[in-house]
């Protein structure tokens, strides 16, 4: 079975920016596919909290137009929830804000660098982006006060979509933005993290936090439900994992041979090609976020997609 993309870049709507408690706004940029993610920011008296950047320039300077229509208040904090270049490329228009996030997060962005299309992206016009990493990090969870309301800026304690996910949590509001630990109408995407793990970071960490609402990282804002979703899909990939290797399958025929059953309506199906790279990987006894030819994936990704790039319309 290939890929198949109902993307269409003249039938995306505007970003939407939504008001989710008093004070905390998510903002949601359809479709949510490849580079193209939600952000949200927090106001108080002493200014804004960003929680991610956008990909490109015109993104994140839309973001930004979007913060100066609630409030003049400078943004004083970004928080980056991973390091990919979705959340973070636009960092560095955010002049005089603190950028913080996990302590790998910093070093896994210089190592990816600058933004880059060819040859598994259409092409996207990122704009003059410089690559600001995170200058302020931390190892497991730090507190954010709002005026009188508490965050919780939390590493989920290990690889999921990444080596360095962190969460934003507003107890009193029940309020979470999750990142990419959650994609509501997409396909997860556990290549440079794992798969296992982000199974136990959901049962663990995500699930026990009862939220009520959740910003994830890409698509529109949703309840619990899409935690039990998304497990049952990385469940799949295990299984269907365990099955391909015990065959001697690789993962882009295992990939092709699969229905995607439940998930099949989800966009961007070619990631269960990287997603079985990364439970491959650690089947075979790599450890979870560890090195892997990423490379590799991402040209068997293309291939499950009729050998044309990926659909980005960043």
């Amino acid at each position: 079975m290939s890929s198949s993309h109902p993307h269409d870049r003249a039938l995306l709507g505007p970003p939407e920016l939504v008001e989710v408690s008093d004070g905390v706004f998510a903002y949601l940029q359809p479709d949510g596919t490849w580079w193209i993610n939600n952000t949200g920011f927090l106001v108080g008296s002493q200014g804004v909290t960003s929680i991610d950047a956008c990909s490109t320039e015109a993104r994140t300077r839309a973001y930004q137009s979007a913060i100066a229509r609630v409030t003049p208040r400078p943004v004083r904090l970004l928080v980056n929830t991973h390091h990919h270049g979705d959340h973070t490329f636009g960092n560095y228009l955010f002049d005089g804000a603190a950028i913080v996030a996990h302590d790998r997060a910093r070093q896994e962005m210089l190592d990816f660098g600058p933004p880059r299309s060819a040859p598994f992206w259409e092409e996207v016009e990122w704009g003059p982006v410089r690559l600001d990493p995170p200058f302020l990090t931390f190892s497991d969870q730090l507190t954010l006060h709002v005026d009188d309301l508490q965050c919780q800026i939390r590493h989920v304690g290990r690889p999921a979509h990444t080596t360095n996910d962190s969460i934003v949590w507003i107890p009193e509001r029940s309020v979470l933005f999750s990142g990419d630990l959650l994609f509501n109408g997409g396909t997860p995407f556990l290549l440079m993290g794992s798969v296992a793990g982000a199974v136990t970071v959901l049962e663990e960490v995500i699930r026990p936090l009862g939220a009520a609402t959740i910003v994830p990282g890409h698509g529109p804002v949703c309840a619990e439900g899409l935690i039990e979703e998304t497990i049952g899909y990385l469940t799949f990939v295990l299984d269907l994992a365990e099955r391909g290797l015990a065959a001697g399958v690789p993962p882009l025929e295992a990939a092709r041979e699969t229905d995607l059953g439940d998930w099949a309506g989800w966009l961007d199906a070619e990631r269960i090609v990287g997603n079985l790279h990364r439970a491959y990987a650690e089947l075979q006894g790599a450890p979870p976020g560890g090195r892997i030819d990423v490379a590799a994936a991402l040209a068997d990704m293309v291939a499950y997609n009729g050998g044309h790039p990926l659909t980005c319309l960043a």
